[in-house]
C-alpha cells in the first residue's frame, strides 16, 4: 500500500482497464473506509450502488438502448458545468479534451472518432466495475461537498490497493434510465458514475495526466513569519 501522498500523486481519471475482476471483499473494503469521510452534521446523504458480471451488462444494454433512441440522452438531472462557463476555465476544460483526443492520435475534425470515445462512457470505459453514485435531492451545496470528499476518498483508496477509477458526471444525460434500472427511490438523483477496475498500463490514453494551476494561483498565504 501506497502513502496518501503517492495515492493522491498518482492517480487520475482511468479510461482503459484490464479485464481481471475486483473481489467483491477488496471492494468492500475500500467503501467501508470511505464512509468515515467528512460529514457536516453527519448527515452522509448519498448512496453508492456497485455493479459487476451479468448485472453490469444488464445496465450497459438498457443505457445502450436509451442511446440508441435519444443519441443526446434523455436532458441533465443537473447542469455539470456553469452556463457560460467563465473563459479561464472553459479553456482548462477545452484543454483537456484536446490532451485527451491527441493522446489516441484523433484529430479536432474526426467528430465520429470523438464521438466513439465519448460514447465509452457510458460502458465504464469497459471496466470490471461500474458504480453509480447518488444523493438526496433535498440536499444543497453544503452536503455536495461532503459528497465530494466521499468520492474522493473512494477513489484514493482505491487507488492506494492497485486500482484505478474515472468519476463520470455523464451519467446525469441519461439519468432517467440509471434511476429507473437501478429502482432509485424518488428522494435519490444521480450524481456521477465511476469506473473502477486495474488499468491497464499499455493504453494510450492512461498517459494522459492533466496540469494543473500552480501553487500561486490557487492559495494565498498570509501572516506566517517562518
Amino acid at each position: 500500500m501506497s502513502s496518501v501522498t503517492d495515492a493522491v500523486l498518482h492517480r487520475h481519471s482511468t479510461r482503459a482497464f484490464e479485464t481481471r475482476p475486483v473481489k467483491e471483499f477488496l471492494l468492500r473494503e475500500i467503501i467501508d473506509i470511505a464512509r468515515y469521510s467528512p460529514s457536516s452534521g453527519n448527515l452522509q446523504p448519498w448512496k453508492l450502488l456497485s455493479l459487476s458480471g451479468h448485472a453490469l451488462e444488464l445496465f450497459k444494454e438498457e443505457v445502450a438502448c436509451t442511446l440508441a433512441r435519444a443519441p443526446r440522452g434523455e436532458g441533465m438531472g443537473y447542469a455539470i458545468y456553469p452556463d457560460p462557463l467563465k473563459p479561464a476555465y472553459q479553456q482548462r476544460r477545452g484543454q483537456c479534451a484536446e490532451d485527451l483526443y491527441a493522446s489516441l492520435g484523433v484529430r479536432r475534425e474526426d467528430r465520429e472518432g470523438r464521438g466513439k470515445q465519448f460514447a465509452r462512457n457510458f460502458r465504464f470505459f469497459d471496466a470490471p466495475v461500474g458504480m453509480i453514485l447518488a444523493v438526496d435531492r433535498s440536499m444543497g451545496a453544503g452536503q455536495w461537498a461532503d459528497l465530494g470528499m466521499f468520492l474522493q476518498t473512494l477513489m484514493l483508496l482505491a487507488q492506494e490497493r492497485g486500482l484505478a477509477t474515472c468519476a463520470q458526471a455523464c451519467w446525469t444525460l441519461v439519468h432517467q434510465t440509471v434511476e429507473r434500472h437501478l429502482e432509485l427511490p424518488e428522494e435519490l438523483m444521480v450524481f456521477c458514475g465511476i469506473a473502477l477496475g486495474y488499468p491497464d498500463t499499455t493504453h494510450p490514453i492512461n498517459t494522459l495526466r492533466t496540469e494543473r494551476a500552480s501553487l500561486d494561483e490557487i492559495a494565498e498565504f498570509r501572516g506566517f513569519n517562518i
